[in-house]
């Protein structure tokens, strides 16, 4: 079929943004083969040096980046030494998520369950350090309540539009990454948040997954609800925002192969396991915050429940086999609720604190005993 003016070109452009390290030849030309249908290797190295160095990069051992596109040799170094830790059926990985995706093979994740950090600004290596000495930064420490000692809460609302730029750049990059390492079918399932949510799935969108819904956590939270600040008995009648009461985690999956039953058959995803034979799996779930003895266990700030996340990992695989994975792994509980429902399950944390503590809390999470199991 012949391909419109600049078609290839743009291809090519997609698939270097989701390889920050570059890529050969025959990389390109086989991921540019699945973008848009076959395509000469012969056209793909004449666009390449007709558009280099205006929009690419040759590199070393004839490999092709973005030009501009920064990349870190160091980076892929490092990962090539990851530690890793195994505990049940879930294998927990120190290593930046982008560069391990780069590896990995094509159609080899059945499924996603991921709780990403919301904008980057608050997951950098300097408001992490304010975070851990109690300062905040971009984290809001909010004061006990009833005696109990509340969680830090990210401010949102301070991010620039620059920020939100390089949020979306990231999601895009991630997201190009991840549709290869996906099978098709694969459910995609990303915690978010209502101010956030758009940026985020806007650029899964643009990668190539299909945005299939949201899926509801019903929880109440401390967000939201006050009256404006240092004019509260003014305004007493007045919330600047309401009380946050849901948390939307947006539901996306890799285009099929055919229709639904063609891709059960051939790579067992294309929809959601049930809950029993007369209960279909629902996009609401209903939750409580993170019980304290689980904060115990997993000192993460952003620490979901295990009686929320065991409902969702069960029902992303329909016929109960493959791999779940969780690029932002955190404390290890997606994996731990994997164990606990006896999938497989991969996990990669980059950050060294968080990567330590998970191994500490993967298998007294997975241990636990919560309502509904």
């Amino acid at each position: 079929m012949r391909k419109r003016p600049g078609e290839v070109r743009d291809a090519i452009v997609q698939v270097l943004e989701g390889r920050p390290g570059g890529a050969s030849v025959v990389e390109i030309t086989e991921e540019v083969g699945a973008l848009i249908g076959e395509v000469p290797p012969s056209s793909i190295r004449s666009y390449l040096r007709l558009n280099t160095p205006a929009l690419f990069a040759r590199m070393d051992r004839a490999q092709y980046a973005l030009n501009g596109l920064e990349f870190e040799p160091q980076r892929a170094a490092r990962s090539q030494r990851a530690e890793e830790f195994i505990h049940a059926k879930a294998r927990l990985v120190h290593d930046d998520c982008l560069v391990w995706m780069e590896r990995q093979p094509a159609n080899s994740v059945q499924a996603v369950v991921t709780d990403p950090p919301y904008g980057l600004v608050e997951y950098s290596d300097t408001e992490q350090r304010k975070l851990r000495a109690g300062r905040g930064g971009v984290w809001r420490i909010p004061p006990s309540f009833d005696g109990a000692k509340r969680s830090p809460l990210p401010r949102f609302t301070v991010l620039k539009p620059t920020d939100l730029d390089a949020l979306e750049q990231f999601f895009l990059t991630w997201a190009r990454l991840l549709v290869r390492v996906l099978v098709p079918g694969a459910n995609v399932i990303v915690a978010s948040n209502p101010l956030l949510s758009y940026v985020v799935s806007g650029a899964l969108s643009r990668a190539g997954l299909e945005r299939r819904g949201e899926i509801v956590r019903l929880v109440m939270t401390m967000r939201g609800g006050d009256r404006p600040k240092h004019a509260h008995v003014e305004f007493a009648d007045v919330s600047v925002m309401p009380r946050s009461m849901w948390e939307p985690w947006l539901m996306f999956r890799k285009p099929l192969e055919g229709r639904a039953q063609d891709n059960l058959r051939k790579w067992g995803t294309g929809g959601f396991r049930r809950i029993s034979a007369d209960k279909p799996f629902g996009d609401v779930i209903e939750s409580a915050p993170t019980r304290a003895a689980e904060r115990s266990i997993a000192p993460h700030p952003s620490l979901k429940p295990q009686a929320f996340l065991r409902k969702l990992v069960r029902g992303v695989l329909p016929l109960g086999t493959g791999v779940v994975l969780d690029p932002f792994a955190g404390s290890g509980s997606t994996l731990a609720a994997a164990n606990a429902v006896g999938y497989e399950s991969i996990g990669i944390e980059k950050d060294a604190s968080y990567f330590k503590a998970a191994k500490e809390a993967l298998p007294k999470l997975s241990a636990l005993k919560v309502d509904g199991d």
